[in-house]
């Protein structure tokens, strides 16, 4: 996928998309609070995938983009932030992690 202002409209629509029906699953499931609803941790992998894109879109295009593209993609980076901690880790290979790495990959 090329890195274009299109595209990362394209993203942002669809990670505010999955935000609206996640909210409604959990309004239709009884009122389960955002914080107990499983699909968190998938949302805000997408939220690190969109905001990383804004992010290369960004640093590729410097002021190029136009200015409401790029406050979008700041208030993705902020709440991106919140939610750094939910999102699946990066795997490396098993041989070249710490014991510690290892450990929370495997929550042990």
């Amino acid at each position: 996928m090329a890195i274009t202002v299109q595209n990362f409209i394209k993203l942002a629509n669809l990670y505010n998309q999955m935000t609206m029906v996640m909210s409604a699953i959990c309004v239709q499931k009884g009122g389960i609070a955002i914080e107990n609803y499983t699909g968190r941790f998938f949302l805000a992998d997408v939220l690190e995938y969109v905001y990383e894109y804004g992010r290369r879109l960004m640093e590729k295009n410097k002021g190029a983009v136009p200015a409401d593209v790029a406050a979008v993609i700041k208030r993705f980076g902020e709440q991106y932030e919140r939610v750094k901690d939910l999102t699946t880790p990066t795997q490396k290979p098993i041989y070249e992690m710490t014991l510690e790495e290892f450990e929370r990959v495997m929550n042990i």
